[in-house]
C-alpha cells in the first residue's frame, strides 16, 4: 500500500504480509496519537485478542512530534520523540496481536487543515484494504482539536465510500 508520506508504515507483529494483514481486520480504529487506541478501543482490542476469527488493526495519524516532555524526555528532539512514540505503538500491536498498526506520520497541522486532502485519501484506502465491520474513532465533542480533526477526516473518508463498502 502507498501512503502520502514515504515515512508512513504498516507494521504486523506475526509478519504476515500486510495486504493479508489488513484485508483480515474486522475491528479498525483511526485515532490521532499514539496513545488514544488502546483507550477507545480497549474493548474490541480483547474481544479480537488469541481470536483467529476477528482482528484489529489501529492507525495513528499524527506523527508524535508534539508529545508533552518531562523528566524521562525532557530533552528528546522532535524526531526521537516520534521514533520513541513509534516503537510505543509498536510494542502495543505487538503485545495486543493486532492484525496490523498502522502509523500515517502526519503532523497535526495537517490533520487540522480541512484543505489537506491526502490524510482523507490515505484513510479512505485503509478503509478499502481493511473493509471493517466497525471503525472507532475519536468522539465529535472532545475537547482536543487534533482529535476532532482527525473524526472528521475519517467521517469524510467514509462518505466518499460506495454504500455498500460502508462499515
Amino acid at each position: 500500500m502507498k501512503f502520502h508520506l514515504d515515512s508512513a508504515e504498516i507494521y504486523v507483529p506475526d509478519e504476515t504480509p500486510a495486504e493479508q494483514a489488513l484485508a483480515r481486520t474486522t475491528y479498525l480504529c483511526i485515532a490521532a496519537h499514539q496513545d488514544d487506541i488502546e483507550i477507545m478501543a480497549a474493548q474490541p482490542i480483547i474481544e479480537c485478542f488469541q481470536n483467529n476469527d476477528k482482528w484489529f488493526t489501529g492507525v495513528v495519524v499524527t506523527n508524535g512530534r508534539g508529545s508533552p516532555r518531562d523528566n524521562l524526555y525532557k530533552d528528546f528532539t522532535d524526531e526521537k520523540m516520534r521514533l520513541v512514540r513509534f516503537k510505543e505503538q509498536r510494542k502495543a500491536a505487538f503485545v495486543g496481536e493486532f492484525a496490523a498498526q498502522v502509523m500515517l506520520d502526519f503532523p497535526s497541522k495537517i490533520i487540522k487543515d480541512a484543505s489537506r486532502i491526502e490524510p482523507v485519501e490515505d484513510i479512505l484506502n485503509l478503509l478499502k484494504a481493511t473493509k471493517p465491520q466497525i471503525v472507532y474513532t475519536h468522539n465529535l465533542a472532545d475537547k482536543h482539536d487534533t482529535h476532532i480533526a482527525v473524526a472528521l477526516r475519517v467521517i469524510e473518508a467514509i462518505r466518499r465510500l460506495d454504500q455498500a463498502e460502508y462499515p
